[in-house]
């Protein structure tokens, strides 16, 4: 792990960029965070979009989790912004697209290939982005997951046992092989669904929901499409990560 720079921002929260290996990512701590006083640490999910397109939501979140007394990080996930292209992985892109522009079913080898392929790549960067992250000694456990794809945060609740409790998005296309997967996830989950997301599968989402293995499972709906998740969802989300990481 490689820091690569450093700042403040206006509310006190130390932000670094990093890389492990060719993976950049971001680290933001709080002021109170020290090796005496080590902080509990959230990893913040996000959709392919690339860092650079996501940074003010990512870094929203990340001052919000430094106020409840939180470190928070974020890597850039395989094929996105400045990682080397993945064709295979834009060519289900670009058939998703097509598929629903012109009106029909996305059927499931869509989702597998769109989705698949990132989870079996972007869980174990993770998980050694987490090596790394703990290692650093104003950082310590708990630690949560927060954010989407939902898939790559099943994955990294079923193998990752340093994961305790996560947040989970609900606004991206969810593989049979995962939705399988989901009865193996025990940590308490919170999961945010917008209940006219154009983009998502609300009964898939339900579905998901319903398969998940946890005793400790909340499902927040709202109203409104995939970009109008209200503040007061976030403030609910804070709350379960309040609860259970401190």
């Amino acid at each position: 792990m490689r820091f690569t720079s450093e700042r403040r921002l206006g509310d006190g929260v130390r932000e670094r960029a990093f890389t492990i290996g060719e993976i950049p990512g971001i680290l933001w701590t709080p002021e109170c965070a020290s090796p005496s006083a080590a902080a509990p640490l959230i990893l913040l999910g996000h959709p392919p979009l690339g860092l650079h397109r996501m940074y003010p939501r990512l870094v929203a979140r990340a001052q919000r989790a430094a106020a409840d007394g939180f470190a928070s990080a974020t890597i850039e996930l395989p094929g996105s912004d400045d990682r080397p292209r993945w064709p295979a992985v834009e060519q289900a892109r670009a058939d998703l697209r097509r598929t629903m522009t012109e009106g029909r079913r996305v059927g499931d080898e869509i989702v597998d290939a769109l989705v698949l392929p990132l989870v079996e790549r972007a869980v174990p960067e993770w998980r050694a982005a987490l090596d790394a992250l703990l290692s650093l000694p104003e950082i310590t456990g708990p630690v949560g997951y927060s954010g989407g794809v939902i898939s790559i945060g099943v994955r990294l609740a079923v193998v990752e046992p340093r994961v305790s409790a996560a947040v989970l998005f609900a606004g991206s296309f969810v593989p049979r092989a995962i939705l399988g997967q989901a009865r193996q996830v025990t940590v308490p989950l919170h999961v945010l669904l917008q209940w006219d997301d154009e983009g998502n599968d609300r009964q898939a989402a339900l579905d998901l929901f319903d398969a998940f293995g946890s005793k400790e499972k909340t499902l927040h709906a709202n109203m409104g499409g995939h970009t109008g998740v209200p503040k007061f969802a976030g403030e609910a989300a804070a709350g379960f990560f309040a609860r259970h990481l401190k």
